[in-house]
């Protein structure tokens, strides 16, 4: 992972810019592409994703796991996510947490982002392009509930060995999950999921309704225990009441 490795000064969006390269058929498997600035970054359900110049890790990284049925996708997300949470858990005090589906949050406050896009081939997957945005030195931000290392601890933080290090744990975690760790981490997204098996509120269909997380399905769909009755959501189909 990272030998390839773009790294651009500022552009639109690391994920744009790793399609352009896969449509260019330049892009290796584990290709990096890094900005120093991103002005167009997307998150989940299409928001934005606003972070200062040279002050935050905004990368993308391109898998081509071919062997991976479509239906299953969901587990490279789960093995990218445990990736970004190990680089929190040696640098930040405890507190931090994933939230479904790919969201990296400290003590309610957003850290950090993943936006996966995939392609698919007939049944499997063709290519991957993982989106990773995290909140490193920025110390002040347009947008409420979020914060950043630099908050947290009240230190400056390198971004080229957190970029290195955060390399170094993904291909760690896609390797393990390739080699058939598969149960194991989705036993350990679980035991890391914001809010799993609490009662919580949340907003469906423009309602709030209370509800106890259960899991994740193969596909990635949250499952949730509603008035005793388990039910199955997708990523625009709930969202978490923070309020």
């Amino acid at each position: 992972m990272g030998q390839q490795l773009v790294f651009l000064p500022e552009c639109g969006s690391t994920n744009a810019e790793a399609h352009l390269l896969l449509n260019k058929n330049s892009a290796t498997d584990g290709c990096v592409i890094v900005a120093g600035a991103q002005t167009g970054g997307r998150g989940q359900r299409g928001n934005t994703w606003d972070v200062e110049p040279d002050k935050n890790i905004t990368l993308s990284v391109v898998f081509k796991p071919t062997f991976l049925p479509a239906r299953d996708q969901f587990q490279l997300n789960i093995a990218v996510s445990l990736a970004v949470h190990d680089v929190l858990k040696a640098h930040l005090p405890t507190g931090f947490i994933i939230k479904w589906p790919n969201d990296l949050y400290f003590q309610d406050q957003k850290l950090g982002g993943i936006l996966i896009e995939n392609a698919v081939s007939g049944t499997f997957l063709q290519h991957s392009v993982v989106g990773i945005g995290l909140n490193i030195n920025q110390g002040t931000f347009s947008f409420g509930r979020a914060t950043s290392f630099a908050l947290i601890t009240g230190q400056q933080f390198s971004l080229k060995k957190l970029t290195e290090h955060l390399l170094e744990k993904l291909e760690g975690r896609y390797l393990a999950w390739r080699s058939g760790a598969v149960v194991a981490q989705k036993q350990e997204y679980l035991r890391h999921l914001y809010r799993y098996q609490e009662p919580h509120w949340f907003e469906i269909a423009g309602e709030r309704v209370q509800g106890e997380i259960t899991g994740v399905d193969a596909h990635g769909k949250l499952a949730l225990k509603l008035e005793q009755k388990l039910q199955f959501f997708g990523f625009q189909e709930i969202k978490y009441v923070l309020d």
